[in-house]
């Protein structure tokens, strides 16, 4: 029996404009959206349907590239050290 294999949490998609784009796909162009909330291609603004030529590229995760600083091989800010908290708690006992 085969096993499903699970979906990605974040799993995206990019709309690549194919030529003669039309300008709401072009707009489109480098943004990646939720697989789920992604619009239907050809999309609903398209002057030429018919013609669209335009496709999906998936990513595993909607963030691109990384994000943290020893990530991307840098030394992280400095911590500020500073002591926010009150010397008197919320208890009576405090």
């Amino acid at each position: 029996m085969a096993t499903k294999t699970p979906g990605l949490r974040y799993h995206c998609v990019t709309v690549n404009a194919g030529k003669h784009a039309c300008p709401a796909a072009e707009a489109l162009q480098g943004v990646r959206l939720l697989s789920a909330e992604a619009p239907r291609l050809p999309l609903a603004e398209c002057a030429t349907p018919a013609d669209c030529r335009c496709t999906y590229r998936h990513h595993d995760d909607r963030r691109a590239g990384p994000r943290r600083a020893r990530d991307r091989n840098e030394r992280p800010e400095p911590w500020p050290n500073t002591d926010r908290r009150r010397s008197i708690g919320r208890r009576a006992t405090d």
